[in-house]
């Protein structure tokens, strides 16, 4: 089999027609429960929610348990936060003491040898940042 048959073979199933004509697509397969903003016409203050579904007229959105639905004509453009996995980092770091020490004492003047010391931490990571998925195009210009 050629290369350029294997190249053609992997490369079939992300190729999608009409996805890369049509930005709203990319909104449409968006996992329920992201978190996105939205920006509308004529609006300075973006919609923050979390994304339910959306139609070829609509998008409708989680806005403080509530669903909204936006008429896409109204959509300027459309941000998201992608998944990130877990933001809690936990670190465990063993510290061996020095073994050439002189064992310490313990219970009952029993010698006890060389020791370690092992500390944890946990730390919460910051969410990823808002990525542009739609942006509505800019229309034709008028012809003259």
């Amino acid at each position: 089999m050629s290369r350029l048959a294997i190249l053609l073979l992997a490369v079939a199933p992300f190729a999608r027609p009409g996805a890369a004509s049509d930005p709203w697509s990319k909104v449409k397969e968006l996992k329920s429960g992201t978190e996105i903003r939205i920006l509308k016409k004529s609006s300075m203050q973006p919609v923050l929610g979390k994304f339910d579904e959306a139609n070829d007229e609509n998008l409708i959105v989680v806005v403080k348990n509530e669903q909204i639905a936006i008429p896409k004509d109204q959509i300027d453009r459309v941000d998201y936060r992608p998944p990130s996995g877990s933001r809690v980092v936990k670190e465990t770091k063993t510290k061996a003491e020095d073994p050439s020490a002189e064992p310490r004492a313990g219970m009952n003047g029993a010698g006890v040898g060389p020791g370690s010391s092992t500390s944890t931490s946990v730390s919460i990571g910051s969410r990823p940042d808002f990525e542009t998925l739609y942006r509505r195009p800019s229309p034709a210009p008028k012809k003259q």
